[in-house]
């Protein structure tokens, strides 16, 4: 399975357009949102795919995400602050990150074989012993163009690309 994997699109509905339609040419089926959608009409850009998502520091209308989660069918859930998915038997954690401390912690666990987080808008892959951690990069609007992008990950053969939103 292509899983698409974004995070800090901070209301940019352009750049969530640009993702998703990426992540259509790519074959991806399920989108994870790593937090700081912002506003629920962020969401309609994400309309055809199974989105998961959790909340990040900026997203204060949880009340009109969660509706807008609940709209888009397809089994999108927001999970809250933390979640948890098993993709094709690949253990998923999926965190704002706000805290490295707490990205770390959740890593060196070695609990899942994934570990993906946003917040401080640079993209970036490191392994801890065997999870990978993962943050996809950002799209506010002072993010360098190098972090201006998303990820795909394949979850059989458990690799990972990543893909400008600016191409």
């Amino acid at each position: 399975m292509q899983v698409g994997i974004i995070a800090d699109t901070h209301d940019n509905v352009e750049a969530a357009e640009r993702a998703t339609d990426l992540f259509a040419e790519e074959g991806v089926e399920l989108i994870i949102h790593c937090g700081d959608f912002i506003a629920p009409p962020l969401l309609s850009s994400f309309e055809g795919f199974e989105l998961h998502g959790v909340l990040g520091n900026n997203d204060g209308e949880i009340s009109g995400l969660e509706a807008t989660f609940e709209s888009l069918g397809n089994e999108s859930e927001l999970h809250g602050r933390f979640g948890t998915l098993e993709l094709d038997g690949l253990s998923v954690a999926v965190l704002h990150g706000e805290s490295l401390a707490e990205v770390d912690a959740i890593a060196e666990s070695e609990t899942f074989d994934l570990v993906c987080h946003g917040h401080h808008h640079e993209r970036k892959l490191t392994e801890v012993g065997r999870t990978m951690v993962l943050n996809p990069g950002a799209h506010f609007p002072t993010v360098p163009e190098e972090h201006r992008t998303v990820a795909i990950v394949d979850t059989l053969s458990e690799t990972v690309r990543f893909r400008s939103v600016l191409e």
